[in-house]
C-alpha cells in the first residue's frame, strides 16, 4: 500500500479506510492477529482483511458489513488524527492548481502540521518530484515523518524540524513553489524567495486573519513578488430533494390532449397524466441549500517571483 501507488490487495502493515457510510469512516493499521471493533461487530485483520481486495465488502461479527477502501489524500484528510487545524480539500484543490503543481515539481512547505496538504502535494508531484516540509514543533515533525514512512512516501518528502522564519527551508534556488501556513508568514518571505528557483516560481500563504494578509502582501512587494492576489473560498452544499410544485394554469390549451402529446390509447400515459392533473401538482428534483453553511476558514494569498 502506498498513497501514490495503488495496490489491489490488503497487506500486513497497510493503512486502510474502514467505510461505514459517507459520514462515518476511520483509518486502521492492518496487523496480523489484530482486531478492530465497529458498531456492526468485530473485524479480524488476519481473516477479514489481509489478502482481500481493496473495495471489498467485509461482514463483521454481528452480521453488519463495511467496505475497506484504499487510502487517498482526500480520504486521509477526512480521517487523519488532528495534531493541528488542517486544510480541507476545498482549499487544497485551489492551492495545487494556483501553484501550478505537476509531476516532477519541487515544493517547500511550512508548517507540516497534521500532514493534510502534505499528502496531497506528494501525490501531485510524484513520482519524480519532491516535498521539503518544515515543522517548528519537534513532536509533530517526528510524527509526520513516521506517517510518511508508514504510507510509503518517505522517498518523496524530506521533513525538517526547524524555525522557517529564522533558518529557512534548508534549500536554495530549487523550488517551483512555496507554501506557508505559519502565524507570521511575512517573516519567512525572504527565505521563501531564496528557496524558489532562479527562473521564478509561485508562492502561497494561508492566513485566517486579514491583518496577517496585509503584512504578508507588504513583505511580498518588498521582496519583488508580482501578481499578488488574495482569495477566499466559501463552500456551499446543496441537498437534492424531491419537491412538489403547483401545475400552472395555461388555459384551454392545457386541456388539449394533442397539445400535451397525450395518447388516450396509451394506458401508462393516461394514468400518469390524469394523476398529475387531478392532484394539481407535480414532483421535481431540486437542489436545496443547507440551512447552515461552512463559513470562513482562511485567506489564500498567491504571488509570483519576479525574474528581475
Amino acid at each position: 500500500m502506498s498513497f501514490v501507488d495503488y495496490g489491489d490487495t490488503i497487506k500486513d502493515g497497510d493503512t486502510a479506510i474502514v467505510f461505514l457510510g459517507h459520514e462515518s469512516m476511520f483509518p486502521v493499521k492492518v496487523q496480523h492477529g489484530s482486531k478492530t471493533q465497529t458498531k456492526y461487530g468485530v473485524i479480524r485483520h488476519s481473516s477479514d482483511l489481509i489478502g482481500k481486495r481493496y473495495g471489498s465488502k467485509v461482514t463483521c461479527s454481528k452480521g453488519g458489513w463495511v467496505f475497506i477502501l484504499h487510502p487517498t489524500p482526500e480520504l486521509w484528510t477526512m480521517n487523519l488524527p488532528h495534531r493541528t487545524q488542517i486544510l480541507y480539500s476545498t482549499d487544497i484543490s485551489l492551492i495545487t492548481m494556483m501553484l501550478e503543481l505537476k509531476p516532477g515539481s519541487i515544493v517547500c512547505e511550512s508548517g507540516t502540521g497534521s500532514g493534510s496538504l502534505s499528502h496531497a502535494i506528494i501525490r501531485t508531484v510524484a513520482p519524480t518530484g519532491h516535498l521539503y516540509t518544515v515543522e517548528f514543533h519537534q513532536q509533530r515533525a517526528e510524527k509526520a515523518k513516521e506517517e510518511f514512512q508508514e504510507h510509503k512516501v518517505e522517498h518523496l518528502v524530506t521533513v525538517k524540524n526547524q524555525d522557517v522564519c529564522k533558518n529557512g527551508f534548508g534549500v536554495s534556488n530549487v523550488a517551483d513553489a512555496v507554501f506557508l501556513d505559519i502565524p507570521s508568514p511575512w517573516e519567512a518571505i525572504g527565505h521563501a524567495k531564496s528557496a524558489l528557483k532562479i527562473e521564478g516560481g509561485r508562492i502561497c500563504s494561508f492566513s485566517p486573519c486579514i491583518e496577517q494578509v496585509q503584512r504578508t502582501c507588504l513583505a511580498m512587494e518588498e521582496h519583488g513578488f508580482t501578481e499578488i492576489n488574495t482569495l477566499e473560498i466559501l463552500l456551499r452544499v446543496y441537498n437534492v430533494r424531491t419537491i412538489s410544485l403547483q401545475i400552472p394554469d395555461l388555459g384551454k390549451a392545457a386541456e388539449d390532449n394533442s397539445s400535451t402529446g397525450f395518447d388516450s390509447s396509451n394506458q401508462s400515459n393516461q394514468g400518469g397524466l390524469y394523476g398529475i392533473l387531478q392532484q394539481g401538482t407535480a414532483q421535481f428534483k431540486s437542489g436545496v441549500p443547507l440551512k447552515e453553511m461552512v463559513g470562513h476558514t482562511g485567506y489564500l494569498t498567491f504571488a509570483t517571483k519576479s525574474l528581475f
